[in-house]
């Protein structure tokens, strides 16, 4: 997935890796996020989905700041269902703007169907869905760090 986000690239990195905050709650498929724990350039993180309340979704993040790059792995597949979930998160300055570049890999019981269902509540939709609330959500985070 490809997306613009009208921020520049320090902001909108700043946003990315911000990884102990709330506003991922704000988020329509996120019931709870918190920061678990963070040793050098490595954060694990645990978020709850609406999808599937009762199931915690921890994630591995190793972040490399002078390329921009996050690198993303579900960890404890066990207790989500997944076979395997990681990938990366590239960004990139566009003339004062940020080019986001998001590849995943995965696979679950599913998620086949999810990612060809073209209705709502298909993996487009979801894709779409979060891109959008992401670029509302980071510009909002920018406008609090200006006050």
């Amino acid at each position: 997935m490809t997306y613009q986000v009208d921020l520049p690239l320090d902001v909108y990195w700043r946003f990315k890796t911000d990884f102990d905050n709330t506003f991922l709650e704000a988020n329509p498929y996120i019931l709870s996020h918190r920061l678990i724990s963070r040793s050098g350039d490595t954060v694990v993180t645990e978020n709850y989905y609406k999808s599937l309340p009762e199931v915690y979704f921890r994630w591995q993040t190793r972040i490399m700041a002078e390329r921009h790059r996050l690198e993303f792995e579900l960890i404890a597949t066990n207790q989500t269902g997944n076979r395997f979930h990681y990938g990366f998160i590239q960004l990139y300055a566009d003339n004062g703007r940020t080019r986001v570049v998001q590849v995943a890999r995965f696979d679950f019981w599913g998620a086949s169907f999810w990612s060809k269902y073209p209705w709502r509540g298909g993996m487009r939709s979801f894709l779409k869905d979060t891109a959008e609330w992401e670029r509302e959500a980071a510009a909002a985070h920018a406008g609090k760090a200006h006050e």
